[in-house]
């Protein structure tokens, strides 16, 4: 794996997180139809989600926020050609930071926990951005 490469391996980390939670929204919707708890036709429009996946549902909506910008983010250093360490580092931060935002969200859903670990990856990506205008700006 050579070093610009290696940018690519927490992408892919996050597209398996969002694999993850479709998978476990999925089987929870059929779930929830088979206890009697929601109607397959809820789904269509999701006007109604139950209870048991609703958390499930917005965090998958939050995956394609933040994440996209990240995903742009690594895509944007390998095509600068400044996909080194720091940027390497910072974008396994931000993976780690999703994956245990992901978690918290769809089990306990504490916002006092939840919300220090979004802002984390928040600022995490943005520090990944900032290493790219500035390796763009001074090479």
């Amino acid at each position: 794996m050579t070093q610009s490469t290696a940018i690519f391996w927490p992408v892919i980390v996050q597209v398996a997180l969002i694999y993850v939670l479709y998978y476990m929204l999925f089987t929870r919707r059929q779930a929830a139809v088979k206890a009697g708890k929601a109607r397959l036709s809820q789904f269509r429009d999701n006007v109604a989600e139950p209870a048991e996946t609703l958390f499930l549902r917005n965090n998958l909506t939050n995956q394609y926020e933040l994440p996209v910008l990240f995903i742009a983010g690594c895509i944007a250093t390998y095509a600068a050609g400044h996909a080194t360490v720091v940027p390497v580092i910072l974008a396994w931060i931000f993976v780690v930071l999703r994956i245990a935002h992901a978690i918290v969200h769809v089990g306990q859903n504490r916002l006092r926990h939840r919300v220090p670990v979004f802002i984390a990856g928040f600022v995490v990506n943005g520090l990944l951005w900032l290493w790219l205008a500035a390796n763009i700006a001074l090479n």
